[in-house]
């Protein structure tokens, strides 16, 4: 007995060793991988040389050192629940390594009531297929990363910023810190940014273009949930200021100089 538990130790501990030596080769290699799960407003967009719509995910990799590998698996439409049962979170999960990251990003579709499916209860449907994300990316031995979705730029007649998500946000908040996930709120940084910036300023980060502007766009665009580049790099700031806030470790590759551009 005394032979077996030593032998079982041992085995513990290279298993150990060999899990903490594969780490630092990644980090060594310059691999620190990044996955994103989402929907439109973090996908990225196809033509992107006439096209002038980005998901916040396309430009997320101008925040990191040239360490970080981004993997965009977010796409449009796509819900808590339609992104599980269409198999594109069992080909992430093919592909995810011990150490890598994942972020997760959903509930713009998630709300919609009309369509079985893609709609969740923002209280058990979306609540467990978040939690399902989380578990399964540690059960990889990678690291889960919650995101509130980003406000849609909705101004009544009033001038006022109305919400439009409802509960998912705070639901979103509550699995993240029930499983100790770190939580970026994306919801709550853009909607004080929109804000700010006023409800003339803040047309220019979202689709909202001028007929002929855009040979793609010949009647031009009024598109307030979706956003340009310039909206799409402030947002991946965001997402940086936010990892800073949560003390996530990735936070160390995060660009130099980026907050003073």
């Amino acid at each position: 007995m005394i032979k077996l538990n030593n032998f079982l130790l041992k085995a513990g501990l290279l298993l150990f060793l060999t899990v903490i030596l594969i780490s630092c080769s990644q980090e060594e290699q310059g691999e620190i991988h990044i996955y994103l799960v989402g929907d439109s407003t973090m996908a990225n967009k196809a033509d992107p040389e006439h096209n002038p719509e980005r998901g916040w995910g396309m430009e997320f990799h101008r925040v990191f050192n040239d360490q970080v590998k981004i993997f965009n698996h977010a796409v449009n439409g796509r819900s808590s629940k339609s992104f599980i049962e269409e198999g594109r979170w069992d080909s992430v999960m093919n592909d995810l390594k011990y150490g890598d990251y994942v972020f997760i990003q959903f509930g713009h579709n998630d709300q919609k009531y009309k369509d079985s499916r893609r709609y969740t209860n923002p209280y058990s449907g979306y609540r467990q297929n978040l939690v399902k994300y989380i578990l399964d990316t540690r059960s990889k031995g990678a690291n889960p990363i919650i995101c509130s979705s980003i406000v849609r730029r909705n101004f009544n007649e009033y001038g006022t910023l109305e919400d439009t998500h409802g509960a998912y946000p705070f639901v979103a908040r509550m699995v993240a810190r029930e499983y100790n996930v770190p939580f970026l709120d994306l919801q709550q940084k853009t909607e004080d940014w929109i804000n700010k910036l006023g409800q003339e300023e803040s047309k220019q980060y979202f689709m909202n273009l001028e007929p002929g502007q855009y040979e793609i766009f010949p009647d031009g665009r009024v598109d307030n949930t979706h956003l340009v580049e310039a909206g799409a790099f402030a947002v991946s700031v965001f997402a940086a200021e936010e990892m800073i806030k949560e003390d996530v470790p990735l936070s160390k590759y995060i660009r130099q100089g980026l907050f003073h551009e």
